[in-house]
């Protein structure tokens, strides 16, 4: 597999399901560096979204049942997302593989928010609470000009349909306690959608060695509360216009 095979399959993808794409702010891409995604998540295409909008392979961290479940599997694996693994070898396990793909230039992506935004319906315009592991693996990986580039994806028309049980997913992965829900996994399908990138956060040598010491605690949630605020300014930007236009 070619290194630019899961740009191309996202593309496809994107045309194939008719989804009309719009990207803002292209201009803040980082060129030349390694970069650590960061947006908000509610489907199975926000990954082919972030790789066929910022124009770059994007080494994606998915939930642990879609390295179990047959096709799934399959489908992540071409798009070069890497699934997480089991809960007590999750955070030292993702450290590990996310710093190796940073080390070698290549791009990570995060989806914050963690895996309920994608298990239950949301709407479009809102943003669940984001985990801080992104920020620690930006602040900890010794990688020179290293940018966290925040992005919003914002659903101006999709449709919705009910893909699976959750109850057989917990099959896939008894480890988690959204399987145990009742009711079904939401299928987010975007028609039209709006991509909107943020002003990327360089990391510097005096914020890591902020983190090493005992400020660490504020370095981290300087990070994690710029990137939320960054995409949900965008959120709202994207969708105040929406309403005059409409």
């Amino acid at each position: 597999m070619s290194s630019d095979s899961p740009l191309q399959i996202s593309r496809s993808l994107l045309a194939a399901m008719g989804t009309r794409m719009f990207v803002y702010h292209e201009d803040r891409i980082p060129k030349h560096s390694a970069v650590v995604v960061v947006s908000n998540h509610r489907g199975f295409m926000d990954a082919p979204l972030l790789m066929a909008a910022l124009g770059h392979p994007i080494r994606i961290a998915c939930h642990h049942y879609m390295g179990n479940v047959p096709m799934l599997r399959e489908i992540v694996t071409q798009l070069g997302c890497f699934p997480l693994q089991e809960p007590e070898s999750r955070q030292q396990a993702f450290f590990e593989q996310a710093t190796r793909l940073l080390q070698e230039h290549q791009w990570v992506g995060v989806f914050p928010e963690g895996a309920q935004p994608m298990v239950r319906y949301t709407k479009p315009d809102a943003l669940a609470k984001f985990h801080r592991g992104f920020a620690h693996l930006a602040l900890r990986t010794e990688v020179r000009d290293l940018a966290v580039l925040p992005v919003a994806i914002a659903s101006l028309e999709e449709t919705t349909t009910s893909a699976v049980p959750l109850s057989l997913l917990r099959l896939f992965d008894p480890s988690e306690p959204l399987f145990a829900q009742p009711g079904w996994h939401p299928m987010v399908i975007h028609r039209r959608v709006a991509v909107l990138v943020g002003h990327p956060y360089w990391i510097t040598p005096k914020q890591r060695d902020q983190y090493q010491g005992k400020q660490a605690k504020l370095a981290v949630s300087q990070l994690v509360t710029t990137c939320q605020d960054e995409i949900s300014k965008l959120l709202y930007q994207i969708f105040q216009r929406e309403q005059m236009l409409f």
